[in-house]
């Protein structure tokens, strides 16, 4: 099913601009990063002031620690993840071992799409004496993004057993099975994910996704229909129903449209 794959590949890509990737099965707005969806709500706003403040702070003392985390926290809120990226560079060479700093810097790093390097960073965000789920659960993002998904599930089991039935993990492993197409395992992982009490819109927005792409496109519109109004969930589920669509069937979709008159 290269469709299928070709969709997934941009939902992630596309998720891991908006979330951190530690969630990528939440990382991505599911739908609605595919173009289909209501608009995404803001998760958290700050203002400009607030960030020149804490920019002001940073340059006055760069050395500290907590201002370089707060500052390159606040960029990221911000979308300004390029500059996000050079501040905890800089945090992570002047405190190599520091675990939390090195966590952060390789989000980041794969939120830029700097994936090869966020590999490399995350495996020393945390050590096998202390294994850190979000840290496990952003490894398998990027190897997902990398194209290596048994690695990436892989992450993704490790991480649950630390955190069972951690919605946002579930997430991320049931996208990553339909990457690898096994969209009956990514089926169940999604279903188990949405029914946990921390599920929120995108996780159930990506169990929609997948059962569209198995062409149940009603099961699709009505798991969206949960977060959406019935005109949203019904014009998803018509762009889920061309996503998946035979391409013969979209040139006949194409073919039966009236000309336009000038």
């Amino acid at each position: 099913m290269p469709l299928a794959a070709a969709i997934l590949v941009g939902l992630l890509a596309a998720g891991c601009q908006a979330r951190s990737p530690e969630t990528t099965g939440s990382i991505g707005g599911g739908l609605s990063s595919l173009g289909l969806g209501a608009s995404p709500r803001a998760e958290r706003t700050i203002s400009r002031r607030e960030v020149e403040a804490l920019g002001e702070s940073y340059a006055s003392s760069p050395n500290d620690l907590g201002n370089a985390m707060r500052y390159a926290q606040a960029l990221r809120a911000v979308g300004q993840r390029t500059q996000a990226v050079a501040v905890l560079q800089q945090a992570a060479l002047r405190n190599p071992k520091n675990v939390a700093v090195l966590a952060a810097y390789g989000k980041t790093l794969a939120e830029v799409g700097r994936f090869e390097e966020a590999a490399e960073v995350l495996q020393n965000a945390h050590t096998p004496a202390q294994p850190d789920w979000r840290v496990l659960s952003a490894q398998g993002s990027v190897a997902d993004q990398l194209g290596d998904h048994a690695r990436a599930q892989s992450f993704y089991e490790a991480a649950l057993k630390i955190r069972p039935n951690e919605p946002a993990v579930l997430s991320n492993l049931g996208l990553s099975y339909a990457l690898s197409r096994q969209l009956d395992r990514a089926e169940t992982a999604l279903r188990l994910a949405a029914e946990q009490p921390g599920a929120d819109a995108r996780v159930r927005q990506n169990l929609a996704l997948v059962l569209g792409l198995k062409g149940r496109i009603p099961d699709a519109e009505a798991a969206m229909r949960r977060d959406l109004t019935p005109d949203e969930a019904a014009s998803n589920a018509q762009a889920l129903r061309t996503l998946v669509a035979p391409p013969g069937a979209k040139a006949a979709q194409v073919a039966r449209k009236p000309a336009t008159r000038g």
